[in-house]
């Protein structure tokens, strides 16, 4: 082989792995731009999960409470009178 040859073909390699390196970053951007959306779309979609019934709890079922003259110890007090959920609670309270 001759050093122009030699020359040629290491040119060629180098070119291709330019090529490469280009196509691997765009691969990695996109890569790295996605984790970042899915990183804020979990966030987001947890906020929804644990905030959604606080919310729902104090714009809509609070206001009937505070309407009907109750709170949450009375109506737990009421749910209490159920029968068969002393018994319930007595026996989860005995597992502790």
């Amino acid at each position: 082989m001759t050093p122009e040859h030699e020359h040629a073909d290491i040119k060629g390699m180098l070119e291709r792995n330019a090529d490469l390196l280009e196509e691997n970053n765009s691969i990695l951007k996109k890569i790295h731009r996605n984790a970042v959306w899915t990183f804020w779309f979990r966030i987001m979609w947890y906020v929804i999960l644990i905030g959604l019934p606080f919310a729902f709890y104090f714009y809509v079922v609070e206001p009937y409470f505070a309407l009907f003259g109750s709170n949450y110890e009375i109506f737990r007090a009421g749910i209490g009178e159920i029968p068969g959920i002393k018994g319930f609670e007595q026996f989860l309270g005995e597992g502790q």
